[in-house]
């Protein structure tokens, strides 16, 4: 059943940057709450071996018993994979540690680089309706990540505003760059998401206007800022939008999801109490 949203097909859009540390997975997290929140429907496909955004909503190791490590090395149907979350509106493909040695079990299989492309394209996911798909990826340029970029129609790049930022980008465009020559052609940027901001510092405020200057309207208009609720929230299993709806890491998320919204011509819509 198609959401309130109602699009055409998944929009896919890999959370990506070979950087660690910069907020891709509180930024999967939480910009899948939101667009949740807003109406959408969403699948979280955690493809990060540390699964942390499986255990921030709340999927604790021990309860994975089929994970993204099976779609991609035993050829799983996705639909086997997939939870339900606590939060109406999006579910998860949840991930394992068994994934850190997938680049190894993979080399040798033709297709090693079009193996989530398959199983997002699986016509049993389609039936479900999801509007968004967003994928965790790992903060490295494996063939993990090879492997969301060849299934997306575009990449969310959360940028940390601190010092160098803007030069740990340029290995990230040259893979993308490489996928687009080699096999996925329409793959384009979604854009630049600032994180972590502190806008009382100086090179906070450097770093976003270099990045402005830089990349233009790829620069979502919405910046993330240092929150403390921000950090809390995975302790306890939950999106900060849960954690603490008024906080002002919540309210960033929402803005993003309203300008992701607005990308791609949805308007949100608050899910109905069921």
């Amino acid at each position: 059943m198609r959401s309130n949203l109602i699009a055409k097909k998944p929009i896919i859009l890999s959370v990506a940057n070979q950087k660690g540390g910069v907020g891709k997975t509180t930024t999967s997290i939480n910009l899948s709450s939101a667009l949740a929140e807003a109406g959408a429907k969403v699948l979280l496909v955690d493809l990060d071996p540390q699964g942390n955004a499986s255990t921030g909503l709340g999927f604790h190791p021990s309860s994975r018993s089929k994970t993204s490590y099976d779609v991609l090395i035993d050829e799983l149907p996705m639909t086997n994979v997939i939870a339900t979350t606590q939060i109406a509106g999006l579910s998860i493909c949840p991930s394992s540690a068994d994934l850190s040695s997938a680049d190894i079990q993979l080399v040798a299989n033709e297709k090693r680089s079009f193996l989530l492309q398959d199983a997002l394209r699986d016509p049993r996911v389609e039936i479900l309706g999801f509007d968004f798909i967003l994928i965790d990826c790992p903060p490295s340029l494996s063939l993990l990540t090879v492997n969301a970029l060849v299934a997306s129609d575009a990449v969310l790049v959360p940028l940390q505003a601190e010092f160098f930022a803007l030069e740990g980008l340029s290995q990230l465009m040259l893979t993308i760059r490489e996928v687009r020559r080699s096999a996925n052609p329409s793959l384009r940027i979604e854009g630049v998401v600032l994180t972590m901001v502190d806008s009382r510092n100086r090179l906070s405020q450097q770093v976003e206007g270099d990045a402005r200057q830089t990349l233009g309207e790829l620069v979502f208009k919405t910046t993330i800022p240092r929150n403390v609720r921000l950090s809390e929230a995975p302790s306890f299993a939950q999106s900060v939008l849960e954690y603490d709806g008024s906080s002002k890491g919540a309210e960033a998320y929402r803005a993003l999801a309203v300008e992701v919204l607005d990308r791609h011509a949805l308007q949100p819509k608050k899910r109905e109490n069921v």
